[in-house]
């Protein structure tokens, strides 16, 4: 258990009789960037309050650093930084009077404030009421209290809803820096697939309560089979000629023809043969699934 900073063991909840979070089993590595994924309603905010134990889980099926949630409250949580809806911003303070504010709440020193500022990119607004920040400001400062505890743990709950694409790169640039340079191990929940690909280093695929599919990036990939495209002339020539050569097909299309990809070398291969065959290939790549497909598949799966 010693180097997970989040491990769920087969953690449930119900509200009522209604099962929200069914035998999850979580297990989040330290200094990993976690993407948690899901449809809306597929029970990743719960499962975030759980961990911050604004809902009680049940006895020993919660550990934060390998401690019981339930056992060691305080303790923990002084670990753990979050953003989980819209954060709680003081609309008629400036970004910096807001985080002065939750200095005095939490005790630390002042200055915290300027620093805090300056790593989230909101130093030219320090002194800007905060009703008056964009939506990405907003959401860097809400990120911005969340780390002013210093927490090794942050757990951010759709950070980039609501964001234009400017917003999605700030929020995206400022996770991989605090999970690269300043240790921060961070849990992100999305329902946007692409976007947890450019950042996550691990993914937890959640629907109905119940994780799908656990890893890393890359075994996320190996998933998904990866195809090489072949843009060619002569489309309907060249795909016999592939077909007779022993490749398998698994599309053609007016443009360009599709075989499983094996590797570079193999794509090689592929590309000499059909040149010393007269034939004109115009470009070759390698296409994967996007994750939204994957999604698909292993929902269909299950």
């Amino acid at each position: 258990m010693g180097n997970f900073a989040i491990e769920t063991v087969g953690l449930n909840f119900n509200f009522g009789n209604q099962a929200i979070v069914k035998d999850l089993s979580l297990q989040v590595p330290k200094g990993s960037i976690y993407g948690f994924l899901g449809p809306n309603g597929a029970g990743k905010t719960t499962t975030i309050k759980i961990l911050l134990n604004l809902l009680q889980s049940p006895a020993d099926q919660v550990f934060i650093f390998g401690k019981e949630i339930n056992r060691n409250r305080i303790a923990t949580l002084k670990r753990v930084g979050a953003l989980v809806e819209q954060p709680a911003i003081y609309g008629h303070l400036s970004g910096k009077e807001n985080l002065i504010n939750r200095c005095i709440l939490l005790g630390i020193k002042k200055s915290k404030a300027d620093e805090m500022l300056a790593l989230v990119g909101l130093t030219e607004a320090a002194n800007k009421k905060s009703s008056k920040y964009s939506l990405g400001m907003k959401q860097r400062l809400g990120i911005a209290l969340a780390l002013v505890s210093d927490p090794e743990l942050l757990l951010l709950d759709e950070p980039t809803n609501g964001l234009d694409p400017n917003g999605i790169i700030e929020i995206r640039n400022l996770m991989l820096d605090l999970a690269t340079k300043h240790n921060k191990t961070i849990l992100v929940s999305s329902h946007l697939l692409a976007e947890i690909e450019r950042t996550a280093t691990h993914v937890g695929i959640i629907n109905k309560g119940q994780l799908l599919f656990q890893g890393t990036i890359d075994e996320l990939h190996q998933l998904s089979k990866p195809m090489l495209e072949i843009d060619v002339d002569k489309i309907e020539e060249a795909a016999t000629f592939l077909s007779q050569s022993g490749y398998e097909i698994t599309e053609q299309t007016a443009k360009k023809i599709t075989i499983p990809f094996t590797g570079t070398k193999e794509s090689g291969t592929v590309n000499t043969l059909l040149i010393q065959n007269g034939f004109t290939v115009s470009s070759l790549y390698q296409q994967r699934k996007d994750l939204e497909n994957l999604f698909l598949d292993i929902t269909k799966n299950n």
